[in-house]
């Protein structure tokens, strides 16, 4: 729980304060001070102390003043900072020296280009408490299970914690270096995933077969097509809707122009190779399986369309999404 101190002011209607310009202290004793200009620094001795978070407000209570009242007052700033916090519950921790900095960097986080969701806040050093905080994330979505301290320690013990656990901990004087890190360390991870889930992401396409474009019947079938629509990729299964949507293989490589590419978009004549399952299932073969009138389309399924959507969604166009959307009921997919 994050505590505002409220100090009262002593008999004498002084706090006891002690002033860092060159005054001498003598067995530990504060020097006491009727006024003090703004600028010198000082500390301010009271109790509870060790609960004020640094850059908030300092209220002095008086003998008639309503001490619940100043502290609701006390609270609004904290108060406005925690309603910054995502109510998903998912989101990165942020953690920075002064309640001022910790205002900036959540309303930097917040903006439309940075866009990056905040779980949690914290005022000081990063602590073992607040990588145990930040690791519940490991659950829910690994990559927010992030620090970003903007000009504040991490102390050792914190350090060990979160590479054990595989809690991450940017630091940055600069807010736009923060962002920076972090956007590096998400591109990082998105990567990853693309990696891992490549077999399983199946884009969207329609093929035509050429005219006299036939060049090899059966496995590997060798064929000269046009993209109708979408985009064609090495890899894509292909079956025949018009055929009880009959599965003829995988694509194998693609030519354009007698050159290999790994990509095609619609429009795009070219040549493609395609290779049939290794299971003892009939190999499918031009003229008895599928005719030249057939289209060739993109064996899509649930499980395909969940991984485009959380590892390639930027890369396909809306067009192509609106095409997804087509061959999901072609499919009869919930």
């Amino acid at each position: 729980m994050i505590l505002v101190a409220i100090l009262r002011s002593l008999e004498n209607g002084l706090f006891r304060i002690l002033s860092s310009d060159n005054y001498l202290i003598h067995l530990g004793a504060y020097l006491h001070h009727s006024e003090i200009k703004a600028a010198q620094g000082i500390k301010i001795s009271a109790q509870g102390l060790e609960h004020a978070i640094a850059g908030t407000a300092l209220h002095v209570v008086g003998p008639h003043d309503d001490l619940d009242e100043i502290k609701e007052t006390a609270m609004e700033d904290m108060k406005s900072v925690m309603n910054r916090i995502d109510k998903s519950g998912e989101g990165v921790c942020v953690q920075a020296s002064t309640l001022g900095s910790l205002e900036a960097l959540l309303e930097f986080l917040k903006t439309p280009v940075v866009n990056i969701p905040v779980s949690g806040i914290s005022i000081g050093p990063v602590h073992k408490k607040d990588v145990m905080k930040a690791s519940v994330m490991l659950e829910k979505k690994k990559e927010f299970a992030t620090i970003l301290a903007f000009d504040v320690k991490v102390t050792p013990e914190a350090r060990e914690m979160a590479d054990d656990l595989g809690v991450k901990i940017f630091i940055a004087d600069i807010i736009y270096h923060l962002f920076d890190q972090f956007k590096a360390y998400i591109e990082n991870i998105k990567e990853e995933k693309k990696k891992e889930s490549a077999d399983e992401a199946v884009f969207p396409c329609v093929l035509k077969i050429m005219p006299n474009c036939v060049f090899n019947k059966k496995d590997p079938i060798i064929l000269g097509v046009e993209v109708l629509d979408g985009i064609l990729k090495v890899g894509t299964p292909i079956c025949i809707p018009q055929r009880d949507f009959i599965s003829i293989g995988r694509i194998a490589s693609i030519e354009n122009n007698h050159k290999p590419v790994d990509t095609a978009k619609k429009g795009s004549k070219l040549a493609i190779k395609i290779i049939g399952s290794n299971s003892e299932e009939q190999q499918k073969m031009f003229g008895r399986h599928f005719e030249i009138d057939d289209e060739l389309v993109s064996q899509i399924s649930r499980n395909s369309i969940d991984v485009l959507k959380a590892n390639y969604r930027d890369e396909l166009s809306m067009e192509e999404w609106k095409l997804l959307v087509k061959l999901k009921k072609l499919f009869e997919i919930p």
